[in-house]
């Protein structure tokens, strides 16, 4: 930190100043991993009260980093630890292929915020021997032993999260929410026996805790200050008071206050209460999402990784697609859904596009493109629900991009050219309806538990699939054109589905390795999806598979009956979730969205070789300097951006690391 005298008064609004250079989007590559900057448009509008407050946010979401490292797997901080100290103290041969490939694994570790790949939760091969690692190690006086160095080799753990059938599926997954030696049978029988006060709002209980066994008694270490990763909490909930001090009204800092609560105490009644409050709070320029949310990590959907996303309100882009959320209810009265799962009142869903100011925890450095939360069903029927876009991470990614991967994989010019017309506002507006429309559709039948319990493995990508048939049955809609979203719905919508179909049976099979089932919930929906409708729609020929030189394509010839298709699939899948089907979804995602056609897996992998842009994409955060005056007074923020991913990581580890008791 350091003063300086160009402070801006607190509530003084500044013209931002356009520059003439090209912004550099790309940053690094490495295995299959682009990382990329992104900028924070309208910046310079906000006041300085308003920058205090996003400074404040984005270092408590940096102050729990560490734990999501640790969720991740046991021994991760201690490898990260030993291989920062090993690549900032090494003084040897640097130009070495053993060197180049400790390096990238490195990297990859960093991105992945662990051992285990980001997308695939396989274990992350060193590409180097293990002599090796053993010279590097004693040649910088680092100290890395036993299971911690053994596992980087050996074939243990090699799954972060299991979700096959006919496994135990806690035992075989290396996250570290269980203990040693818990089974599927004891996390079911724990949480059968806890019972909610109001049986109409189920707790989210497992969400903040890891369940561990103690003298064969099961019982579960609750994160939260004094408890586990307290030391971490209460650097957050340091930054959070400060950000309670500068919120913009009082219902942001009611909502901040709960917060804080939540974390002192780890109760998840005031978890319940805190997510009621913050989704009541839609005013002001500023939003967060800070906490342990979502629960993909945890085979059976218990346990929420904590991550951290800071906001700020894009107007112009919000404003046009408040549009949405004004007509959810039409959207729900006009779905495909049986009656008796359809809401009545869908209420208080907002919408928003934000620019992305700071990311944390799960959701750096890979980052999803929407959000909708709370995850809650009960609060979402009764208070509502907030959905953001997040503009600027969309923005980088389609600026540093190239459409050559695209013309191997389109089936003809006509295909091509829809695509690069609207296929940018199709994927806007399908991220906007599946987070708007989408998660706030339908309800459960009286009676029916959470889908975690009904559904268990499955019910993470049952509700994405859900979301996402939403988003493809309102997008071959003229409702979208009376709204004034798009000039010509019908080409819009089939830029929709030809990008839908096209990667769901094709193109998101870059990111396997040829003989790997499709393991992540997304990936596993969008293939359920698109191989559900291809083989319905057979009889028809609305989806053709066609050969052309020793190629494979998918080419739709009748997009009414695709739409159609779209909509019996979402009936089901809401029917499935609101009664609580198990055998039913079991059915579908083991059936559709598991097993790929390994032929054509390898066929894809063989015609992308000539493409170098990697498969995946993550971000460096821009870094926000606060300057101060003689008083310790933040008299301005600056953004600045890292120059390198090694840099932002060890920058990360040398000022955010506050779990030494795991380490």
């Amino acid at each position: 930190m350091s003063c300086g005298n160009d402070a801006k008064k607190e509530n003084e609004k500044v013209e931002p100043v356009v520059k003439a250079d090209v912004f550099d989007y790309k940053v690094d590559a490495f295995a299959d991993i682009q990382v990329l900057r992104y900028q924070i448009p309208g910046w310079d509008a906000l006041t300085l009260k308003e920058q205090t407050l996003v400074y404040y946010l984005t270092q408590a979401g940096l102050a729990g980093r560490d734990m999501v490292w640790d969720q991740n797997y046991k021994y991760n901080l201690k490898i990260r630890n030993a291989l920062e100290s090993v690549y900032t103290k090494y003084t040897g041969d640097k130009s070495t292929e053993e060197w180049k490939a400790f390096e990238t694994y490195l990297k990859r570790i960093w991105f992945s915020n662990g051992i285990h790949h980001h997308y695939s939760n396989d274990k992350i091969e060193a590409g180097f021997p293990v002599e090796y690692l053993k010279k590097l190690l004693a040649e910088t006086n680092t100290e890395l032993k036993g299971a911690a160095f053994d596992v980087i080799f050996n074939d243990l753990d090699s799954k972060k999260v299991n979700k096959s059938k006919g496994v135990d599926n806690v035992a075989v997954s290396a996250v570290n929410f269980y203990g040693d030696g818990i089974t599927n049978a004891d996390v079911e029988r724990f949480y059968s026996a806890k019972k909610s006060p109001d049986p109409e709002k189920p707790l989210s209980f497992g969400l903040n805790s890891q369940l561990v066994k103690e003298n064969g008694v099961l019982k579960e270490r609750v994160y939260k200050s004094g408890g586990l990763y307290g030391s971490a909490i209460d650097e957050v909930v340091k930054w959070l008071e400060l950000a309670k001090g500068v919120a913009e009204n009082e219902a942001q800092a009611n909502a901040l206050g709960l917060l804080i609560a939540y974390y002192k105490t780890g109760d998840l009644q005031i978890w319940d209460d805190y997510n009621v409050a913050w989704t009541a709070a839609t005013e002001g320029n500023i939003d967060y999402i800070n906490s342990f949310i979502e629960v993909y990590y945890d085979p059976l959907g218990y346990r929420g990784y904590y991550e951290s996303i800071v906001q700020i309100k894009d107007f112009e882009m919000s404003q046009k697609m408040a549009v949405l959320s004004e007509n959810a209810q039409w959207f729900e009265d006009h779905s495909p859904l049986m009656e008796a799962h359809k809401k009545k009142n869908v209420v208080g869903v907002s919408y928003k596009t934000v620019n992305v100011a700071g990311e944390s925890g799960g959701a750096s450095p890979s980052t999803p493109i929407g959000v909708n939360l709370p995850n809650a069903n009960w609060i979402r029927a009764a208070v509502g629900s907030k959905s953001v876009s997040l503009g600027n991470i969309i923005h980088a990614a389609n600026n540093a991009g190239s459409s050559q991967r695209l013309k191997e994989f389109v089936h003809d010019e006509e295909e091509l050219a829809l695509e690069e017309k609207y296929g940018q506002l199709a994927d806007k507006l399908h991220t906007a309806l599946h987070e708007v429309v989408g998660h706030a559709s339908g309800q459960l039948n009286p009676g029916v538990g959470e889908t975690k319990e009904t559904l268990k493995t499955y019910a993470s990508t049952l509700e994405e699939g859900r979301a996402d048939l939403v988003a493809l049955y309102f997008l071959y809609d003229s409702k979208l054109q009376d709204l004034g979203l798009v000039d010509d719905w019908q080409s819009v919508g089939k830029a929709a589905y030809d990008g839908y179909i096209r990667n769901g049976l094709m193109t998101q099979l870059i990111r396997l390795k040829l003989g790997d089932d499709v393991e992540e919930a997304h990936m596993r929906n969008r293939q359920w999806i698109s191989a559900w409708v291809y083989e319905k729609g057979k009889a028809d020929n609305v989806i053709e598979k066609v050969t052309r030189d020793g190629k494979t394509y998918f080419n739709i010839t009748d997009y009414e009956k695709l739409h159609t298709l779209f909509g019996q699939l979402l009936r089901e899948t809401q029917r499935i979730k609101s009664e609580g089907d198990f055998a039913a979804v079991e059915a579908l995602v083991e059936g559709y969205g598991v097993k790929v056609d390994q032929a054509l897996h390898k066929e894809i992998l063989e015609r992308n070789k000539q493409f170098k842009s990697a498969p995946y994409k993550g971000y460096v955060n821009p870094v926000l300097v606060p300057e101060m005056d003689s008083e310790g007074k933040i008299i301005a923020v600056k953004v600045t951006q890292p120059k390198t991913f090694a840099e932002q990581m060890l920058a990360y580890s040398k000022h955010y690391s506050f779990l030494p008791e795991v380490n």
